[in-house]
């Protein structure tokens, strides 16, 4: 099975949480893609979305579409083809060159996301890598694109959330300090809802330990995700 599957999804998993709706395209595919809406006063806003057959219905209900936001260089995903359905520009932050590259659509290159409240912070661990973090503090809403994730290849042992494969040689300590988030959403894997802060803690403090684990059980499939993500 392919880390991510390209195909059409014809059985997406949609779940609502205070604010959103957190939804993969592809539930069982090894990568566990994740896509989220966060409501706004007005309308929603989408954060690295892949396409589902129901989703204009989701952003109906939420009053409408105000914008979407790419918040790393390989989530552009199905930006485009929503933009264009709704009108609407995509916000990619300055840093994110390869994502803006990759997307037709009206740009917006800003740090933060309209009247959202989310603010966007910049994560350059190693030359190539690229990702922003985006925060709101109205509601404590943290969501990660990659550096840490929640999905099967990235946690070990008990862990709730994960640094990402040799992210956990420097886990990105002081990047996280200034966040106590009441919940985390990631691009990977499903969303922290309960006992957030101790959970991101958790994986930051815990990742050196747990790199030789890590390495082990998941190496060989990381590395699959990392070629993947580039075509």
């Amino acid at each position: 099975m392919p880390v991510y599957d390209r195909s059409a999804p014809d059985a997406p998993r949609v779940t609502e949480f205070d604010g959103g709706i957190e939804w993969f395209a592809h539930p069982t595919e090894t990568g566990r893609r994740a896509s989220h809406l966060f409501t706004g006063s007005h309308g929603c806003w989408l954060f690295d979305p892949l396409d589902i057959p129901d989703l204009d219905d989701h952003i109906a209900a939420a009053g409408g579409l105000a914008g979407i936001a790419v918040l790393s260089n390989y989530h552009a995903r199905d930006a485009d083809a929503i933009a264009a359905r709704h009108d609407v520009a995509v916000a990619v932050p300055p840093w994110l060159d390869r994502a803006a590259d990759h997307l037709t659509a009206p740009l917006e290159r800003s740090t933060t996301l309209g009247d959202s409240g989310f603010q966007f912070t910049r994560y350059n661990p190693v030359p190539g890598y690229e990702e922003a973090i985006a925060y709101r503090d109205s509601d404590q809403t943290l969501y990660v694109p990659d550096a840490l994730g929640t999905a099967p290849f990235y946690t070990v042992a008990d862990e709730r959330l994960a640094c990402y494969g040799l992210l956990r040689v420097r886990p990105p300590r002081a990047l996280f300090e200034p966040f106590a988030p009441d919940r985390i959403l990631v691009g990977h894997g499903t969303g922290v809802f309960t006992n957030a802060t101790a959970a991101l803690r958790d994986a930051l403090d815990g990742a050196r330990r747990r790199l030789p684990t890590a390495i082990r059980r998941h190496g060989l499939t990381q590395l699959r995700g990392v070629v993947s993500a580039l075509w």
